[in-house]
């Protein structure tokens, strides 16, 4: 059991990371190792107090670099879900489970839209998880929207359970190349059935009957995550102490809306972090 997860590793998240680390506590920090790619692909960041026209690969390194000099270690996990027990919150990362006190969201801004029916069809035939819920697809045709070259290894990892798989990616270099997968260039409108998936319909009006439909992308839709967790169209509605409508869960930067700034992210990581440290004193006095 950890005091605190902190999910997301850009810049909200590396600032609560390190606050919660100075302050001694346990950390699950799940996310990439490489830190926020939208901040290592910016060209130029200007208003960055203190650190005058750097690059944004340079920054995200530094701040990784700092992170590392206080031995903080992130978990390479994607979580596809979160739960609140008795104890404090379990999450579902990849095919692990967690336990944590409390939660600091730092997911950055969810863009992509989900697909027709993917909320109603959740865990009957649509999954986040490869390795969670592949064996349920031995034999049978599946499909798999792959949103990120990070995730193919699931794709074939699928590929060795089931018969057929139709791959969907949003970028064209893709490394797979498996007899029983064929790549689909047409892109999904909506995921068909009622008691279960039973097929995808693209957006030329063709429609691909499969038994199950895997999507992996980077982040989850908030709403998706934490059932009941209050949002503001695709933002978590937060309080000025980062608190959100679920007690003993925060969230700061992208996550929470505009302005999307690294300077903004940056702060708000470190009010959560003590409003987290505040929750957790207040349950060791219970």
């Amino acid at each position: 059991m950890y005091d605190v997860a902190i999910i997301g590793a850009g810049p909200a998240g590396v600032s609560a990371a390190l606050n919660l680390k100075l302050h001694n506590k346990s950390i699950l920090w799940l996310g990439s190792p490489k830190g926020s790619r939208k901040v290592e692909l910016s060209e130029k960041i200007a208003n960055y107090p203190g650190v005058p026209m750097v690059t944004g690969a340079a920054l995200n390194e530094a701040m990784l670099a700092q992170a590392r000099d206080l031995d903080l270690e992130m978990t390479d996990k994607m979580v596809t879900k979160i739960s609140a027990n008795r104890k404090g919150f379990m999450l579902l990362g990849d095919d692990e489970i967690f336990e944590a006190r409390c939660v600091i969201l730092t997911t950055g801004s969810v863009t992509a839209k989900g697909f027709a029916g993917e909320d109603a069809l959740l865990g009957r035939g649509v999954s986040y998880c490869a390795t969670c819920d592949g064996f349920l697809y031995r034999g049978k045709t599946i499909a798999v929207y792959c949103g990120d070259k990070r995730y193919e290894h699931e794709a074939v990892y699928l590929a060795g359970i089931a018969e057929k798989v139709y791959l969907f990616t949003p970028y064209k270099d893709v490394d797979i190349d498996l007899p029983n997968v064929e790549r689909v260039d047409k892109p999904v409108k909506s995921i068909e059935g009622e008691k279960r998936v039973n097929a995808l319909t693209l957006f030329d009006g063709s429609v691909l009957p499969v038994d199950g439909f895997f999507i992996l992308r980077t982040a989850i839709a908030p709403a998706t995550l934490l059932y009941g967790l209050e949002l503001d169209g695709p933002h978590i509605v937060i309080n000025r102490r980062c608190e959100t409508n679920q007690s003993g869960v925060f969230a700061a930067g992208d996550c929470t809306g505009r302005p999307y700034q690294i300077a903004k992210a940056v702060g708000e990581g470190n009010v959560a972090a003590h409003s987290a440290l505040d929750y957790l004193a207040d349950l060791e006095k219970k």
